[in-house]
């Protein structure tokens, strides 16, 4: 059985203070329903404890997709997914862009809990899976919440859902990857001090549609300027009309509506 890991674009995205080596954010997450990873198991045929097979840029040990698997077996169920692992191994089709804002890592660490809780008869809930999935990385709460859009604050692990339905959404990813430790240390070197709360407060209480009709890409994500400082060359990328997903360096838009001539 194949399993979806979907995108994630943000809203907009304030930074409301620090915790520590940490930036808090409020943010509003909406999943992209057309733009997604594909998980399946397959019986494998190595001796490997832990056989992953996709297109990733990082060791199996950085790997988010690794790591939930070793946050399970610390926490009480070794036995189980160690026996899924002796049989399978976890092959994975990425078609999310790395280093894009898009929360492809996370997504995909969110659906493989979700398929070695059903595999294995975990009997997580929706509330579990999130507590473990926060763990693992900032944004894997909200991906192993299933909500199409949610608001989220401290570093990601607050996750509360937004009573709407998801945008139709149109993504352009341009050739860059941009790595978040770098554009949120930018941000804090040069912009923490245009952090707006007020404005965080309002934006969380609008609609994603009216957030979008309202506002543009520089006030939805305080990230966006820390971005253009650190990789001067997405500039260039940059449209009228279209906003900014994360850290970046993915921009999105609402998709056009096309008239229907009776």
């Amino acid at each position: 059985m194949q399993y979806h890991a979907h995108a994630k674009v943000n809203i907009f995205l304030k930074i409301v203070g620090t915790r520590g080596n940490y930036h808090s954010l409020i943010s509003r997450f909406m999943r992209v329903s057309n733009l997604f990873d594909t998980l399946v198991f397959v019986p494998k045929t190595s001796s490997e404890p832990f056989e992953l097979v996709g297109d990733f840029n990082c060791s199996l040990e950085h790997n988010t997709l690794y790591k939930m698997f070793q946050m399970l077996e610390r926490h009480g169920f070794a036995q189980e997914v160690d026996a899924i692992m002796r049989e399978y191994a976890l092959h994975v089709k990425k078609v999310i862009p790395k280093g894009a804002g898009l929360g492809g890592g996370s997504s995909d660490a969110a659906t493989f809990l979700t398929m070695l809780n059903d595999i294995g008869n975990l009997k997580l809930s929706v509330q579990e899976k999130m507590e473990l999935g926060s763990r693992v990385g900032a944004d894997v709460a909200f991906f192993a919440s299933g909500y199409e859009s949610a608001n989220v604050s401290g570093i990601g692990e607050v996750v509360e859902k937004c009573e709407e339905t998801a945008l139709d959404l149109e993504v352009f990813t341009p050739p860059l990857a941009c790595e978040t430790a770098r554009v949120y240390k930018m941000y804090r070197e040069c912009f923490l001090q245009s952090m707006n709360i007020p404005l965080a407060h309002v934006m969380v209480e609008m609609k994603s549609e009216a957030l979008l009709k309202t506002y543009g890409k520089e006030a939805l994500n305080d990230l966006y300027p820390a971005c253009l400082k650190a990789y001067p060359t997405l500039a260039s990328y940059a449209k009228e009309g279209w906003f900014f997903s994360g850290s970046g360096s993915s921009f999105f838009r609402m998709k056009e509506k096309v008239e229907q001539n009776g």
